[in-house]
């Protein structure tokens, strides 16, 4: 008997470090296949949201005036015709220009006014903020109706700077928005140690407070001029004739023709947009602010 209880005894350890190890492994297979689980998740999310994106290439590049797939070849047809045409060429110049004007009125608006708010101990903050941000919550075809009717009561008709305007109230949330965000987490010893060292309130903004605010200011300012360049419910109340923006114009297409130059357009558009991120990346470098 003695060494059957020797043997057991020796054995006893092994056995509770086995049963100890049992529920480690058991965690980490959890935790293995949740891991996948998630990527998984995320990986089909993404594909939901670009395959729209790779149906307007596939229309765009389609050589048929409708979609087919599998695609029969490939063609520029309808970039060149998009390209060729005066009314889609004077529209996408005409909404780059709008779309410039805004990002630069909603970005000066919206940064002092997220300045004001976070410095100004103003009273009513929260209500301020939630007016300011409330464009975002109300559908754009009320706005832009809206605009419209008060355009019409002051008879100043429909003017570029009324459709700046319009896009402005619109793009302002973004900008008061991402740079409240960044104000949040903001220390202002660092602009007291800037005055305490000599420096003026001006250059004090200039060189301290503006560069830590930047990141939140120009994510505000991308944000508006991607939603001003594909404004359409504001646009198609204030725009004139003549003066139409491209969201319009394809619109105003589509009511007589639905070919490949719809899907050419909107290319356009995507491709600009990612020509305004990656052009600000690298004169300003958006990398480093990915913690926004």
């Amino acid at each position: 008997m003695r060494p059957t209880m020797q043997t057991t005894a020796s054995h006893s350890p092994s056995l509770a470090a086995a049963r100890q190890a049992a529920p480690a492994r058991t965690a980490g297979s959890v935790r293995h296949y949740g891991r996948y689980l998630y990527l998984a998740v995320n990986i089909a999310i993404l594909i939901f949201l670009l395959a729209p994106i790779a149906i307007v290439v596939v229309f765009a590049l389609n050589p048929t005036p409708f979609i087919q797939f599998p695609p029969v070849g490939v063609s520029l047809r309808w970039f060149e015709k998009f390209f060729a045409s005066r009314d889609f060429m004077h529209a996408l110049g005409f909404s780059l220009e709008v779309a410039v004007l805004t990002t630069i009125a909603a970005t000066i608006l919206g940064a002092s006014a997220a300045l004001a708010l976070a410095r100004g101990n103003l009273p009513g903050a929260r209500l301020i903020v939630a007016t300011m941000l409330s464009p975002l919550m109300l559908p754009a075809i009320l706005t832009g109706l809206a605009l419209f009717q008060t355009y019409v009561l002051l008879d100043v008709g429909r003017p570029t700077w009324g459709l700046v305007a319009g896009h402005t109230l619109v793009t302002l949330p973004y900008v008061v928005r991402t740079t409240l965000a960044v104000l949040h987490n903001f220390d202002t010893r660092l602009e007291e140690a800037a005055q305490n060292l000599g420096a003026s309130p001006l250059r004090t903004f200039f060189e301290v407070t503006l560069p830590l605010i930047k990141p939140g200011v120009l994510a505000g300012a991308i944000f508006a001029f991607i939603v001003s360049f594909d404004q359409f419910p504001v646009s198609l109340f204030l725009v004139s004739p003549g003066n139409e923006t491209l969201p319009v114009t394809l619109f105003n297409y589509l009511k007589f023709d639905l070919d490949g130059t719809i899907g050419a357009a909107s290319v356009v558009s995507i491709v600009l947009a990612f020509v305004v991120v990656i052009g600000l990346d690298r004169t300003v470098g958006l990398r480093s602010y990915v913690k926004l």
